[in-house]
């Protein structure tokens, strides 16, 4: 993948040199936005989500991965190399999507995980046949935007890269992202009071996906796996199972995207029941906002919290 992605970004250096120029100009690329918008892509959908709350109609956004798609499978084609040279900005976390790693281009790129203070990756003892390495190549958690406190950051800084970008909007877009942080406020007060009185603290989940939100609300996150793609071992499995009784675990999270057979296993070995705890990795049913508040409902039920 690292060579094929290599050698397409060399073709389009040309082009590339002059991107931001072209965009500004109305570039024909499938990347252009209509009346001389600037055109953002967003990595996967959390991320189009923000960037279309705080972009507003001042923009054109369009999603790398699309809707249904596992963000860490994603592989770019041609053309999508060739759109995110012709972008304004592209909106990503490093350490997410490899194949977008190496495709930005630096000074036309916002890693959201710049934005804010991060945490460190999840370990296990053991891995799959022993390996100790997993998909994400950073030190750091990438899915920082199941934390809507750090999300709301991420709003903050988004709308000062944009104003940058496009001075003439430069006030829509510091307005814009001082609301979509308020609503991102407002969403973690009601985490913070909602999972501030449950009778357990522990959430197994399928794969360690929910790091910041266990951070944040003072929750402990043990992943069967460290990552969707990592097949666990028998005793990974009867290790977790093991804590899950001693802690009194009632429910498994599975993942939309991800097979529910080993969580399934698992809680059967447990004695507890799975439920759906969604990463927000693809586009929900309804938007981030609703969609996290599904998941604390979930939570809510799942681990006992008193109203």
């Amino acid at each position: 993948m690292m060579s094929g992605h290599s050698r397409l970004r060399v073709a389009g250096m040309l082009a590339g040199a002059m991107a931001f120029t072209a965009t500004a100009c109305g570039s024909t690329s499938t990347a252009a936005a209509p009346a001389g918008k600037p055109a953002v892509l967003a990595a996967f959908y959390p991320l189009q989500w923000v960037t279309e709350q705080v972009g507003g109609p001042d923009i054109t956004v369009r999603s790398l991965t699309a809707a249904g798609v596992e963000p860490h499978d994603l592989e770019l084609g041609a053309q999508q190399i060739a759109d995110l040279e012709d972008a304004t900005l592209t909106v990503y976390i490093k350490g997410v999507q490899p194949a977008v790693d190496e495709a930005v281009t630096a000074d036309r790129a916002f890693d959201a995980a710049t934005a804010v203070t991060t945490i460190p990756a999840g370990e296990h003892e053991e891995h799959a046949e022993g390996e100790v390495d997993h998909e994400h190549e950073v030190p750091y958690d990438p899915h920082l935007w199941l934390d809507p406190a750090r999300f709301a950051t991420v709003a903050t800084k988004l709308g000062e890269r944009l104003a940058a970008a496009d001075p003439a909007h430069a006030q829509g877009f510091k307005d814009r992202a001082a609301t979509t942080a308020a609503a991102l406020s407002t969403l973690d007060q009601e985490f913070t009071k909602a999972l501030s009185t449950c009778a357990t603290k522990t959430m197994i989940t399928a794969h360690e996906a929910f790091g910041y939100l266990a951070d944040r609300y003072r929750l402990k996150q043990v992943g069967i796996t460290l990552d969707p793609e990592t097949e666990p071992s028998p005793a990974r499995i009867a290790e977790v199972a093991e804590l899950a009784k001693a802690e009194k675990v009632t429910t498994v999270f599975t993942e939309a995207l991800v097979s529910p057979k080993v969580a399934e296993v698992l809680a059967a070995e447990a004695g507890a029941k799975t439920a759906v705890l969604d990463p927000l990795e693809s586009k929900p049913a309804g938007d981030y906002l609703s969609a996290m508040r599904d998941n604390l409902q979930t939570l809510r039920t799942s681990l006992g919290c008193t109203p």
